[in-house]
């Protein structure tokens, strides 16, 4: 940006956070209604930032910690282990050793590093007593400001949790426009849009980016994905499906000869448009349902101000795995009046992160009376096209099988190599992650019937409820996936009574007729 902007700087996250905090303030809070819902939704979203932070932080210096182990490998230090998707860095003393399985490039792009590196350094062996290195200390004071990041998080998410299982029962729902008039809004929302995208495009990327565009190469040269990737348990080879379309554009540019170079610019090309275009997909889905099914493209605008403005979107911009199954499932509630379509990005969303999944009982009971087959015609068509994909990226038919098994999340739930908050639970007590998931099922399963009659409204704050509540026990990062939910939450909170909208009354399809005992039909 500097070189466009003269001397222009990037803004510090917590500097961010503080004026973000403070225009949210301004432009959303009703200072003539203090005690309202939306005062505390408004509250709610502001809390979520210092966790965040603390997290992103923590694996900041994390990852300056392993640095500094890179560094002492000269001097004698205990052994130092980094597992992280399948690498390792090993220093060991008495013969001055130096095993490294990795570049430092790969272990800068790495997301987390591995808690039992702070939990062994920090601790004394039966039969020796490790020194702590000023690389140890940092490590474990780096893993502490991530766990209380996530306890936060996951302290602040429990209560929005509340606050959208009573959702459904709040039938008074005031019209709360935002203190600026549209014009306004919409000058704020393209400035922002405009500068935040321009930090994904200077930006780097991160291996979790760049895994759905090297999937995508693989795919459309019929070549077999890898087997060994660690991100498959985590996100599943669905993923690269959806970076075809921009991997196409991004490979006419370059030359053949200028790989293995070009090669990696070009994964970068395309996970950075991706993101671009999955913000870009969001916030034009927001206005359109503001306009079309809102009635009111003000609130829209206000709701994808929002959105921009808060601290997590600055944070994590150029996540692809965070914002595209947002903008999938922003659009699935646009076209709701569709149910094929509707269900084909509910499909495209279960193709890239298999917990949408989790939805399909809150969606058929909506479309129960009318377009449950639409709906099932949607899905059946995006994860036979995901299931194809699959099928041209596998070797034999066991290696389709285990990427079927994968991507549909088929396997008992792990309690080792975890990250986040689960990471930081002592082993013995991560068997408190299965309760927590029987619980995640049993209120996926309620929703099917609770409420009885289903507006969008309740699709909106149900589907929200799904999504957050996955959080609490997703062993990857669970709880930072805030953008799997926010923009359904930004719609629930600014969303009007819609309870005259139900699948039965604003489905297109046959009347049915009645006859009445003097032969006219109605």
């Amino acid at each position: 940006m500097s070189e466009i902007l003269f001397h222009y700087q990037d803004i510090y996250p917590t500097t961010w956070a503080y004026v973000a905090s403070l225009m949210i303030i301004g432009l959303f809070f009703k200072f003539n209604r203090f005690w309202s819902v939306r005062n505390l939704d408004l509250v709610l979203l502001i809390l979520l930032a210092p966790g965040l932070l603390l997290v992103h932080f923590g694996n900041n210096i994390k990852k300056r910690a392993v640095w500094m182990a890179a560094s002492e490998s000269s001097l004698e230090v205990p052994t130092i282990e980094k597992v992280t998707s399948g690498e390792a860095i090993e220093l060991s003393t008495g013969d001055e050793s130096v095993k490294q399985n990795s570049s430092r490039d790969n272990l800068l792009a790495s997301d987390t590093v591995s808690s039992s590196l702070a939990e062994d350094e920090m601790t004394t062996d039966k039969n020796r007593t490790m020194p702590s290195t000023p690389a140890t200390r940092e490590l474990f004071r780096g893993f502490q400001i991530e766990r209380w990041g996530y306890i936060w998080v996951f302290a602040v998410g429990a209560v929005i949790l509340v606050r959208l299982l009573i959702d459904p029962a709040m039938v008074r729902r005031p019209l709360l426009d935002p203190n600026l008039t549209l014009g306004g809004l919409t000058f704020i929302g393209f400035s922002l849009f405009i500068f935040l995208m321009a930090s994904v495009i200077t930006g780097e990327t991160t291996e979790d980016d760049l895994q759905g565009a090297r999937g995508a190469e693989l795919l459309m040269s019929r070549q077999e994905a890898d087997e060994d990737r660690g991100d498959l348990p985590r996100h599943g080879p669905g993923l690269p499906l959806l970076h075809v379309l921009p991997t196409i554009p991004t490979a006419l540019v370059q030359n053949d000869d200028e790989l293995p170079v070009a090669l990696q610019s070009r994964f970068e090309v395309t996970a950075k448009l991706m993101a671009i275009l999955s913000h870009l997909a969001i916030v034009l889905g927001i206005v359109f349902i503001g306009y079309r099914h809102f009635e009111n493209t003000r609130t829209g605008m206000g709701a994808a101000i929002l959105y921009l403005l808060l601290p997590y979107t600055a944070l994590t911009t150029g996540r692809v795995i965070h914002v595209l199954p947002a903008a999938l499932l922003v659009w699935a509630i646009a076209f709701y009046r569709r149910p094929t379509l509707s269900g084909v990005f509910l499909g495209m969303a279960m193709g890239v992160v298999y917990y949408p999944f989790f939805l399909l009982p809150l969606w058929i009971s909506f479309y129960w009376q009318r377009g449950l087959w639409r709906l099932a015609l949607g899905v059946v068509l995006s994860l036979a096209v995901v299931i194809l994909s699959l099928a041209f990226t596998s070797s034999d038919v066991a290696h389709f099988s285990e990427q079927i098994r994968q991507n549909f999340g088929l396997w008992i739930p792990k309690m080792d190599g975890l990250e986040g908050f689960w990471n930081g639970v002592d082993r013995v007590y991560r068997v408190y992650r299965i309760p927590v998931l029987a619980a995640f099922i049993g209120i996926c399963a309620a929703m099917a019937l609770w409420p009885a009659q289903k507006n969008l409204g309740t699709l909106m704050s149900c589907s929200t409820t799904v999504m957050l509540a996955c959080q609490f026990w997703h062993g990857y990062g669970g709880g930072t996936y805030v953008a799997w939910y926010l923009p359904l939450l930004l719609l629930t909170i600014f969303r009007p009574n819609l309870e005259d909208r139900i699948a039965l009354t604003v489905l297109g399809g046959p009347r049915r007729t009645t006859e009445i005992p003097d032969g006219k039909v109605v």
